[in-house]
């Protein structure tokens, strides 16, 4: 058994990705485990320009703390009326206070534009580094708009607020719920199965099939 890190001390991250890539996991007989696995990485300076560069920041640090092959993603809310704002900030949208005090800021900030110009995506860039030096990055957006305010109470970040354009469809009837669920209203198996991360590391797959089968 192989252990892969995922360059992220967010718990959050881990089991969402310990689910995403469950398959592949189980046919390469790898181990995702967090960087909370390894007290001694050390913390990234998350200087690139890109979601792409941040990526393979975080996933090169973890290679060359653990020794190990590691993953790694950037990723964030790019609100089409704010030029791609807040982007790769989107974690520090509000100085670093935290995912309410973000979510609040872009909510106050988008307060005065109409319904129609409230479009968004999620954006992830997918990063595999392994220590023998070779890399490869997978990017993808998740489109959708932000709500006038937050719902639900599933996931984390701007989950609350990102109404996705493609909606869970449910019930017997095999009909979409009508389009306003936010991402925080979806179950964790239905945003496993279509968000921007599910989406950037599922794409990552036929990488870590190539380069980490026995």
């Amino acid at each position: 058994m192989t252990d892969v890190v995922l360059a992220t001390r967010n718990g959050h991250k881990v089991t969402e990705l310990r689910v995403i890539l469950a398959d592949v996991a189980g046919e390469l007989d790898l181990t995702i485990v967090g960087l909370d696995a390894h007290p001694d990485a050390p913390d990234v300076v998350e200087d690139g320009v890109t979601f792409e560069q941040n990526a393979l920041l975080k996933a090169t640090s973890a290679v060359r703390a653990t020794g190990l092959p590691a993953v790694a993603d950037d990723s964030g809310l790019a609100v089409d009326v704010m030029g791609g704002s807040p982007g790769i900030f989107s974690a520090r949208w509000s100085g670093g206070r935290g995912d309410l005090a973000n979510t609040e800021l872009l909510l106050a900030q988008l307060g005065d534009v109409r319904d129609e110009h409230r479009g968004a995506a999620f954006v992830c860039a997918a990063a595999l580094v392994l220590p023998d030096g070779r890399s490869v990055v997978e990017t993808r957006r998740y489109p959708g708009h932000v709500a006038r305010g937050p719902r639900g109470d599933g996931g984390f970040g701007y989950d609350p607020v990102f109404v996705p354009s493609e909606q869970p469809v449910r019930g017997p009837s095999g009909r979409a719920v009508g389009g306003e669920l936010t991402l925080a209203e979806f179950t964790a198996q239905e945003k496993n199965d279509a968000s921007h991360r599910a989406l950037a590391f599922r794409a990552l797959v036929p990488h870590l099939k190539e380069l980490l089968s026995p």
